[in-house]
């Protein structure tokens, strides 16, 4: 049950007798932004008229008297120059909010031609903790899941870990030379981590060290450049001024880019120089960087000792990831690493040689295209595979052995560039027949509008982010139950609100901007209980709840289809046609994989069934009949809320 579909349908054959591709006309029945002009609006008789040559209204008028809606609809109206307004009967929403009454998918029918995919998210380096990096990609990866398999896709979610690549050849090298083992025993993971950025450190220094000077003659160069053009600009005519201070703006951006270069190089070999015990580590291991990338070709190669330590740093880094995944209520069906797709990479590399795709450049194979200026190189000159490489192996394995429609890729939009020639790539190799897309994503920023992280300056790990938004969130459900005459929460009661709320609170943070943009995480925010956040469903959907409680009545004991729907006020009307609409607000979020829309259809609920709830006595309604009406439109609401929030992979609560 769709209306707008059902709309739509009976457009297309007047809109067919016109136009050979009805389809991108049809996209313009919508529903109306304003409900004086009805409940939808067909806004394509303007568009239409100027390809044919014709009278809008004319058109529209034509149109309207060709089209029969009789049965679920008013008369259609004919507005301003040419906007078609649909007005659906209330008898009929009346029959078709009854039909949907204790329905949780609300009427939703799955998809006739359901397709395979595969979502690909997540995706963290196994051996560092996780970050706020990682948020974004996993909650917005498993709403995507969720809400395809609502829609009766076959889903199989897939974390693409990074088990295999250069940092293990850096954390097997700090393993050798570095480890504490007393924090080995005690904390593997941080552990690991603090080896990885340790190693990273130091290989950073001596490079930076390699390349002071040529940032010191860069910087010189722009310097002078700036001061040759600065002084012909100053004795130039009129004709040639305007050049000049072209010439000048471009050197002036090349010293501050150059100063800021080498203050930060400056910075972080200080950052060594100024710590006897990094000093003393970094002249110990001059050749670092060249050494770590040996121990990582020694492990690819199978080498004994090298895989000894990689089995038994994997297992507890598996572990730690568990934790927070069990937490955040996201699985996976699959936890494929790069180390599964190891044995396959040889004969990846072989095949594009022999289609002609793969040629030796400086010594390594790559893959040129037309339509990058880039090469995608899938064997270095040294013998390594790469991410590209890795990546292709994935590509054939989910054709192949998954089967699948189609893959989405839950990945940061600066990565772009990557899955472009990834999936170029894939097409002229052979597997178009396999649909791919790059679902890209903005940062989270501080306050700073850069991205989000620690005073000190340190990426937030998710973990602790979790346990603060939590904390916070107990505050405010201890404030709220301590507020009551007689608190309503035990303890453990509360302890269970604050995590759903502080969880619920994080995910619909995110989930609540448009993905392609970076937004700033705003505590206050997040978790306030009015405005567009997760509190404020969870209040609503705790409100319905509290009014069966009133009610003495048990939403479970109560058949709401056989209760007729009555919508005697605008608000009424106006909620039932809301809560209709929950299924082309999925439409939305599949068409282009944006789980805001579905954010946005949930607070114009919560904020429609506010103004349904203060006008609308349930208690003190007029009779019983309307009152057993309003208990649908509640009870309706509730499961709105509830399964709205289930796809984002948010909770509710029946008391906050």
């Amino acid at each position: 049950m769709n209306l707008l579909a059902s709309i739509r349908q009976r457009f297309l054959p007047a809109l067919k007798d016109l136009v050979e591709d009805p389809a991108p006309l049809l996209d313009l029945v919508r529903p109306a932004q304003d409900a004086r002009f009805g409940d939808f609006q067909a806004n394509f008789a303007m568009p239409l008229a100027k390809q044919l040559g014709r009278n809008p209204r004319e058109l529209a008028q034509q149109i309207v008297d060709s089209v029969d809606l009789g049965d679920f609809c008013e008369p259609l109206e004919v507005a301003g120059p040419g906007f078609i307004n649909v007005r659906i009967s209330t008898s009929h929403l009346e029959t078709l909010l009854q039909q949907v009454a204790g329905d949780d998918r609300l009427g939703v029918v799955p998809v006739s031609s359901p397709r395979h995919f595969v979502v690909d998210f997540s995706s963290p380096n196994v051996a560092k903790p996780m970050h706020v990096g990682h948020l974004r990609s996993t909650v917005i990866g498993d709403a995507l899941c969720r809400t395809l398999r609502f829609a009766g896709h076959k889903v199989t979610s897939d974390n693409h870990i990074g088990d295999w690549g250069t940092q293990f050849g850096m954390i097997i090298y700090g393993f050798r030379h570095f480890r504490d083992e007393t924090s080995w025993q005690e904390e593997p993971v941080t552990e690991l981590a603090r080896l990885y950025r340790l190693v990273n450190q130091l290989s950073e220094y001596h490079a930076t060290r390699s390349s002071l000077p040529e940032l010191t003659r860069s910087l010189d160069a722009a310097r002078t450049e700036l001061e040759a053009a600065t002084a012909e600009a100053e004795v130039a005519d009129d004709a040639d001024r305007k050049k000049l201070k072209k010439r000048v703006s471009a050197a002036n951006k090349e010293v501050a880019s150059g100063e800021a270069a080498l203050h930060s190089a400056e910075a972080a070999i200080a950052a060594v120089e100024n710590s006897a015990a990094l000093s003393r580590q970094a002249a110990d291991h001059p050749q670092i960087a060249r050494l770590a990338r040996e121990e990582t070709a020694r492990l690819h190669a199978g080498d004994e000792e090298n895989l000894r330590f990689w089995n038994e740093f994997l297992p507890c880094c598996l572990e730690a990831l568990q934790r927070v995944y069990d937490r955040l209520d996201v699985q996976f069906d699959l936890t494929l690493g790069e180390s599964f797709y190891n044995p396959r990479l040889a004969d990846v590399v072989d095949s594009l040689a022999e289609q002609g795709m793969a040629v030796l450049s400086d010594g390594a194979m790559c893959v040129f295209s037309p339509e990058s200026n880039a090469p995608f190189i899938v064997r270095k000159s040294d013998g390594a595979f790469t991410y590209a490489t890795t990546d292709l192996a994935t590509v054939q394995y989910r054709r192949d052995e998954l089967r699948a429609d189609e893959v989405l890729y839950v990945v940061d939009k600066r990565q772009s560039g990557h899955f472009q020639q990834l999936f170029e790539t894939s097409v002229r190799w052979g597997i178009g027949d396999l649909q791919f897309r790059h679902v890209s994503f903005g940062t989270v920023m501080g306050s700073n509008g850069r991205p989000y992280k620690t005073r000190s300056g340190d990426t937030v790990g998710l973990e602790s982010l979790l346990d603060e938004a939590v904390s916070r969130a107990r505050r405010i459900v201890d404030e709220n139950d301590d507020r009551r005459e007689t608190a309503s929460l035990t303890d453990e009661q509360r302890a269970r609100v604050a995590e759903i709320v502080g969880l619920g609170g994080i995910k619909y943070a995110d989930l609540h901007h448009n993905r392609d943009s970076d937004y700033i995480f705003d505590w206050d925010k997040m978790l306030a209980t009015t405005g567009d956040t997760a509190t404020y469903m969870q209040y609503a959907y705790a409100r319905v709840c509290g009014i069966f409680r009133k009610l003495e009545l048990d939403r479970s004991d109560i058949d709401f289809s056989r209760i007729p729907v009555l919508l005697r006020t605008d608000e009424e009307r106006r909620l039932g046609l809301q809560l209709l609409s929950f299924g082309y607000a999925l439409d939305g979020v599949l068409a282009e994989y944006r789980p805001h829309l579905l954010t946005s259809w949930l607070f114009s609920t919560a904020e429609t069934f506010s103004q349904f709830f203060d006008k609308c006595s349930v208690q003190k309604a007029e009779s019983e009949e309307l009152q057993k009406s309003r208990l649908v439109l509640c009870d309706l609401m509730a499961r709105a809320i509830r399964t709205g929030l289930s796809l984002l992979g948010i909770d509710v609560t029946e008391t906050m």
